[in-house]
C-alpha cells in the first residue's frame, strides 16, 4: 500500500510540474540558468568510524516556491571497534525529490532514495541471501530551514522520516542533513 502511495504522490508532482513550469514560463521569461541550480552535502568523520559522504544534486526551480531534482550519493563506511572484525564498505545510489518553500525559507520536502548495500553488512532480515549487495528503496518526508548566504547560494538544513524504515536501512529516523545550493 505504501509502495502504491509513493509511486502515485511522485507521479503527481511529476505530472503536475508540467503545468506549473508552462505557468511559471508565462509569468516571467526567466533564463534556463536562473532557474537550475546544483548542491549537495558533503560530510566526514575520522577516527574508530570513519565515514566520508559526497552526495551531489541538481535541481530546477518549476516555480519561486517549488523544485524538483536528482542526486547521487556515495557513501565510505568503516568500523573498526570490533576486535574480530573490521566493518569496511562503500555505499552508492541516487535520489529524486521535491521541495516546496510554503513560508520565506522554511520548505517541506518529499524524496525517493535508492541505496545499492552490501548485504553480509546491511541484510540483518537475510532477504536476500544469494547476493553479495542490493538496492533498499527509502520514501522520506519532512522539511527544513535554508539560509542565504549569496544572491544565489544559501546553506540548509534538512530533517526527513523514512517512511518504510527496515532494520535492513543503514540509518535511522530522523536523517538530519546539512546542504549548500548554488
Amino acid at each position: 500500500m505504501l509502495k502504491i502511495i509513493k509511486y502515485l504522490f511522485i507521479t503527481f508532482i511529476l505530472s503536475n510540474s508540467v503545468v506549473f513550469s508552462a505557468f511559471s514560463q508565462r509569468q516571467s521569461k526567466r533564463v534556463l540558468s536562473d532557474k537550475i541550480y546544483f548542491g549537495g552535502n558533503l560530510g566526514m568523520q575520522f577516527g574508530t568510524i570513519t565515514q566520508i559522504d559526497l552526495s551531489p544534486l541538481v535541481g530546477y526551480r518549476i516555480t519561486d516556491n517549488l523544485s524538483a531534482g536528482v542526486g547521487i550519493t556515495y557513501q565510505y563506511y568503516r568500523d573498526s571497534r570490533w576486535d574480530f572484525a573490521n566493518l569496511e564498505t562503500n555505499i552508492y545510489g541516487w535520489r529524486v525529490f521535491g521541495k516546496y518553500f510554503f513560508y520565506e525559507d522554511l520548505f517541506a520536502q518529499v524524496e525517493n532514495e535508492m541505496l545499492n548495500l552490501e548485504t553480509k553488512y546491511f541484510d540483518v532480515l537475510n532477504k536476500y541471501p544469494n547476493q553479495n549487495r542490493f538496492w533498499l528503496d527509502s520514501f522520506m518526508v519532512g522539511g527544513g530551514y535554508r539560509q542565504r548566504i549569496g544572491e544565489k547560494s544559501s546553506v540548509s538544513i534538512t530533517a526527513l522520516w523514512n517512511l518504510n524504515q527496515t532494520a535492513n536501512t543503514p540509518y535511522s529516523n530522523p536523517i538530519i542533513r546539512i546542504g549548500f545550493n548554488f
